[in-house]
């Protein structure tokens, strides 16, 4: 059994990574395209041309973290090593110096892509982490309900507080409200991503005769078709979570017609996202985490198709239903979290080598493809619709922030749900497989 404390410790570090990944989500394309003044196609574009950067770090960045050996282990040392970094480049990229419109793109593209590769090396070994933890599959469920309701509030705190802090520390100079806010958030996550270094331990490791090398591990990781079914379902899963919440501001300012309420709309959608991840571990309990996940990724489609039919005039109703939606979507998050470390003991018992770091370097990637398709699409429908900054919206601009609002995402969690079909590590699965595993380590 894990203490408490530790998982609390470890649900820090994914507090500290959400100060970032959620004001990606939220506040990244709406700054760029109305604080920065960048046109909505050119972030898209950027957005999707990163990710092929992290197609080479991220597989490299696994296996650099499944052969570090230090007296921390193998993932902790990076959450000491990267803390400051991560906060430092978070500030340069929600800073925006006095330049030409090239210059603009170009200072955005140098920072958005300096803050994707020291997030893949922080955020890499710390999900790795959690597959080393423990070997108790209810327990993984468990240590990730942790991570990810420390994960929403991390979420919270950005939905809460960035707008409000944008105004009062920028004082109706919004560039300079965003620079300061993030600097206060990521003094909070430097310290956050310490205090996980220093909670958790390492209990998992390779067996002693483990030789490998890239090659052979990249092999081995395409041999195992379980981790090939989550890494569709990453991608498909993040593209359309991601679209839906980088057009949140949009549907809430220009569909809605409440810029008001922008800030309480996506907060009581983090709260949403809260009590999801709270009842994934007794909803694990008692159902099986695969026909569970699947069944929560139709019922999120759903949520999005009926939001569609909301009128801009049901706010109580609008609100409601992105409540709801976040609370049903957020409530199968932990539950993916623990099929990867399941995936990386059933690459073990199938090809008799562990690689926790590749397995999870690699989902990561096409979680972080899918949040670049996300935040791409979202890009090229806002211009494909004739969105204009700052200015009253047409009928069929307002119609396609909607569609894609609502109709495109649930598309996502469709094809997710269609694609969990041939995962096959179901509850009695998994438990033969660690009987296998003790056996052999006797």
């Amino acid at each position: 059994m894990i203490s408490t404390r530790e998982k609390i410790a470890y649900g820090l570090g994914d507090t500290a990574s959400n100060i970032v990944f959620q004001t990606v989500m939220l506040f990244l394309t709406f700054f760029y395209t109305d604080i920065f003044g960048i046109s909505p196609a050119f972030v898209g574009t950027m957005f999707l041309a990163v990710r092929l950067i992290d197609a080479v770090t991220d597989p490299l960045m696994g296996a650099l973290a499944d052969r570090t050996n230090t007296r921390w282990g193998k993932f902790r040392p990076y959450l000491l090593w990267f803390a400051l970094p991560f906060g430092f480049i978070s500030v340069l990229a929600f800073t925006t110096p006095d330049l030409t419109e090239d210059g603009k793109m170009i200072y955005a593209f140098v920072t958005y892509t300096a803050l994707m590769m020291v997030y893949t090396a922080i955020n890499i070994p710390y999900c790795a982490l959690g597959g080393v933890l423990t070997a108790d599959p209810k327990e993984r469920v468990s240590v990730q309900s942790y991570r990810f309701v420390f994960a929403m509030l991390g979420g919270l705190l950005v939905s809460g507080l960035t707008l409000p802090l944008v105004e009062y520390l920028g004082e109706g100079d919004q560039a300079k409200g965003y620079q300061l806010t993030i600097t206060a958030m990521s003094i909070l996550g430097v310290a956050m991503f310490l205090a996980c270094f220093w909670g958790t331990k390492e209990r998992l490791h390779p067996p002693v005769d483990q030789q490998s090398s890239f090659k052979k591990d990249f092999t081995d990781m395409l041999k195992n078709d379980q981790w090939r079914v989550l890494a569709i379902a990453a991608v498909c899963l993040l593209s359309g979570m991601v679209l839906r919440t980088s057009l949140a501001i949009y549907y809430v300012k220009y569909f809605l017609n409440m810029p008001d309420s922008i800030t309480l709309f996506i907060t009581l959608g983090m709260v949403g996202n809260i009590f999801g991840c709270i009842l994934a571990e007794p909803l694990a309990k008692r159902f099986c985490k695969v026909k569970a996940y699947i069944t929560l990724q139709l019922l999120a489609a759903a949520m999005c198709v009926v939001s569609y039919f909301v009128p801009s005039d049901q706010v109580v109703l609008a609100f409601g239903m992105f409540i709801i939606w976040g609370f049903t979507f957020n409530m199968a998050t932990p539950l993916l979290w623990a099929k990867m470390a399941d995936v990386v003991d059933y690459g073990q018992y199938k090809n008799g080598v562990r690689i926790t770091g590749m397995i999870y370097s690699s989902v990561i990637f096409f979680i972080k493809l899918g949040v670049a398709i996300g935040g791409a699409s979202a890009g090229w429908l806002l211009a494909g619709y004739g969105y204009q900054p700052d200015t009253m919206q047409t009928e069929h601009t307002q119609q396609g922030i909607l569609l894609s609002f609502t109709i495109y995402p649930a598309i996502g969690s469709l094809v997710v749900a269609f694609v969990m079909r041939w995962y096959t590590l179901d509850n009695q699965k998994v438990d033969q497989i660690h009987l296998e595993l003790n056996r052999e380590a006797k």
